[in-house]
């Protein structure tokens, strides 16, 4: 089969058509011939040699794919052969066929095309899991999403607006302040002409918001705590402003809040299985009346991998980037 390669770390030019073997599924797998995948930041790093994949795992970047799937193993049984489903994979996906497990599997929710249900598993999986079970978001409460025109961004915005939430975004254009706001956030926050910490402020009468989903890090972080309501929380996804910062916490303390995070890639089948579970029962009936809608930015043969990873590098997507098989 025809798959992307890493041929050693660095910049996108490092990206190559090779040839692997077909791989097969193995006790509790399903084999998907790939439509489409989506490109992420953490494919990115990985790329760079920032963010190896965990033991066991394929080389081949790409931690979602779409696609009708052709072969199960022993004790998969929940998909018929031929049934459109998406995944989330801990590797793989930039390839002709990749094995998932098929308790990572959802079906291609009516309506959507393999290359829109390909943009879905990594931000959505991670969406729900940070900001609804890690952080515990309810309806009537308030949401900031930092980077609300990323892939993850425009999931966090439309899903916590659908179930109730009161949301605001930063984005640092106001084409994308416009795009986040369209798409569900109340107010959408320029960080490169805004101050955030006032604006959310002056938007909640000076209680601050009740979740702050953050992939930035570093310096932000004390100024997001300033930002936070009493009994806030803060959950952290990615630390693209560095990892270490200094903090106050003395407002820590005074304010009771919550500072977590996570990452996905090497949680156990298991937990990417109960969150499964959550996105069919609560977030897949929002996909099939068009409730939550995938965002697509633009889509890119496999053979134009390194043209996908330089206009992500550049930060001008809304919304997600595509490889179609």
């Amino acid at each position: 089969m025809r798959v992307v390669e890493i041929s050693t770390p660095g910049g996108p030019e490092v990206l190559r058509l090779g040839e692997r073997p077909r791989p097969r599924p193995g006790p509790g797998e399903v084999l998907i011939e790939v439509a489409a995948a989506g490109v992420n930041r953490p494919d990115v790093m990985q790329r760079q040699g920032k963010y190896p994949p965990p033991p066991g795992a394929s080389d081949i970047p790409g931690l979602e794919v779409a696609g009708k799937i052709v072969e199960c193993g022993s004790g998969a049984g929940a998909f018929a052969l031929g049934e459109h489903v998406c995944a989330l994979v801990a590797g793989g996906g930039y390839s002709e066929f990749c094995v998932a497990p098929e308790a990572q599997c959802l079906a291609v929710p009516t309506g959507l095309t393999d290359v829109e249900a390909a943009s879905l598993p990594e931000t959505f999986f991670t969406v729900w899991s940070n900001v609804f079970d890690r952080a515990g978001l309810r309806p009537g409460e308030s949401l900031l999403v930092q980077g609300g025109s990323s892939g993850i961004g425009v999931a966090a915005i439309q899903i916590a607006a659908a179930l109730g939430s009161r949301v605001f975004a930063t984005a640092g254009t106001q084409e994308k302040c416009a795009a986040c706001e369209r798409l569900g956030a109340q107010r959408a926050i320029n960080y490169r002409t805004e101050d955030f910490v006032a604006v959310v402020k002056a938007q909640t009468a000076g209680r601050g918001v009740d979740v702050i989903l953050d992939m930035i890090g570093g310096d932000y972080l004390m100024r997001q705590t300033a930002a936070l309501a009493e009994d806030g929380r803060l959950v952290l996804i990615n630390t693209m402003g560095g990892a270490r910062t200094t903090i106050n916490l003395l407002e820590v303390m005074v304010k009771r809040l919550t500072i977590t995070g996570s990452t996905l890639r090497s949680r156990p089948v298991s937990v990417k299985a109960e969150i499964a579970r959550r996105l069919r029962q609560h977030v897949w009936p929002l996909l099939e009346v068009g409730k939550v809608k995938p965002v697509i930015f633009r889509t890119f043969a496999f053979a134009q991998a390194a043209a996908a990873h330089a206009l992500m590098e550049r930060s001008e997507h809304i919304g997600k980037i595509v490889l179609v098989a």
